[in-house]
């Protein structure tokens, strides 16, 4: 296939022939052998439901199938072969041992990397434009400095690459969560379960990333076309990493006891945003990690590499996000801040900004705002004792002080008491 010449219609369109798939029928036989071996007794029905093949495709195969011996039909239904429920003969359950020596994967039917490569850029060709109003939208729950969305607006309708930095507990974090809410509410997105690659299966879903959009399994992007439900619809995938995150994670991982492929956090962020928060505080050097990216960031490619040493290359088509609280300086060289175009610092609030975060999440908890305790907090911890205002500051203080009330079962308040116990509570 060739991009100029193909829609998303036709990558996605129902596979209603073995032809259609695009895959080894190897590949759709020992799903089948593994299943029956697992469950017993399979209906076609069932057999459709768990590897999303279409059920006259799976029919072809377990007629195949019994054909060579390798399955019987346990018992019919009134309305021929598709009622058909199937178990596994002798060789059946021999041959079922040696797919499972193979791989141990059970789920839905892969498609191609060819398949897989079409869809990303065909969704990723071009990016629905936020508005600033929508922006500023987004960040009304944080106190920022005027115009402040000026600043990631850009950022985001570029989709390429963004730098947060600035002092601790300042928001960096929410901002990019702020992003990722952004991404998510474009247009949804085409995703298949697994893809493979030279016979080797790489399953994408993530659960704890990937959220299917309710209700639309059986529609095309046009609505006049079955969709091959091998894909599904989510919304952009917004993936974040902080101080756990090791290479290991930015490569295929390989379950030596399952045997099939997991897809590196980059390849399930593809159409969305990856986050590398705290970076700098990884259990590899920045160096490592920025090198790692050089090559994604400039030719929106990425390679893979297969434990058998076949390299395969997937699209780089995501929002590369890095958060950090040390000095850039520090971490990289000029030639890598050149590939990241966008550089925003989020600074630590003045006092005037910090009263309106005071003051905000005083009305979120429901504690009348005290002017007293206000001026004490800035005078006596601030200013005397010289503690660096955050961002985060009022909603730890003001929780503790909720705490406080209601330990001693007393309505929520403010006063200089509580403002001394919450921060002797708080701060080091």
């Amino acid at each position: 296939m060739v991009l100029k010449e193909v829609s998303l219609d036709d990558v996605l369109a129902a596979a209603e022939t073995l032809e259609d798939l695009g895959i080894p029928v190897a590949i759709v036989t020992d799903l089948l052998l593994r299943l029956l071996y697992s469950e017993g007794h399979v209906s076609l029905g069932r057999a459709a439901e768990i590897t999303r093949v279409h059920g006259r495709v799976l029919d072809n195969v377990l007629q195949q199938m019994q054909h060579e011996h390798i399955v019987e039909v346990a018992s019919a239904g009134a309305v021929g072969r598709m009622s058909y429920v199937y178990a596994l003969s002798e060789a059946g359950r021999e041959r079922a041992k040696d797919a499972f020596e193979r791989s141990q994967y059970l789920g839905p039917a892969p498609v191609s990397l060819e398949r897989y490569n079409l869809a990303i850029e065909l969704q990723t060709q071009s990016r629905e434009k936020v508005t600033p109003e929508q922006v500023q939208q987004a960040l009304s729950d944080i106190v920022l400095p005027e115009n402040f969305h000026r600043r990631i607006g850009p950022a985001i309708n570029t989709g390429q690459s963004l730098f947060l930095y600035g002092p601790p507990g300042n928001g960096k974090t929410t901002v990019a969560q702020v992003i990722a809410r952004l991404i998510a509410a474009e247009s949804p997105i085409w995703l298949p379960f697994a893809v493979t690659v030279g016979g080797q299966i790489i399953t994408i879903y993530d659960p704890l990333i990937h959220r299917l959009v309710p209700g639309t399994a059986d529609k095309g992007t046009t609505g006049s076309l079955g969709v091959d439900k091998r894909w599904a619809l989510f919304e952009r995938p917004a993936v974040m990493a902080g101080g756990e995150l090791t290479m290991a994670a930015l490569d295929l991982r390989y379950d030596p006891v399952a045997k099939y492929y997991e897809a590196p956090l980059q390849m399930k962020a593809n159409g969305g945003m990856l986050l590398i928060d705290d970076f700098g505080r990884q259990q590899v050097s920045p160096a490592q990690l920025l090198n790692r990216w050089i090559v994604p960031l400039e030719a929106a490619i990425d390679f893979l590499r297969l434990q058998t040493g076949q390299t395969m290359e997937i699209p780089f088509r995501q929002m590369l996000v890095f958060s950090t609280n040390l000095d850039p300086n520090d971490l990289v060289d000029d030639a890598f801040l050149r590939r990241i175009q966008m550089k925003v610092r989020i600074d630590a609030p003045d006092e005037r900004t910090y009263y309106q975060i005071f003051m905000q999440m005083c009305e979120r908890l429901n504690i009348p705002f005290d002017r007293e305790s206000f001026v004490y907090l800035i005078g006596e911890w601030y200013r005397r004792r010289g503690y660096e205002m955050q961002a985060v500051h009022p909603r730890d203080l003001l929780n503790i002080v909720v705490a406080l009330c209601e330990y001693e079962s007393r309505p929520r308040q403010l006063t200089p008491e509580l403002i001394e116990d919450a921060c002797q509570n708080y701060f080091v």
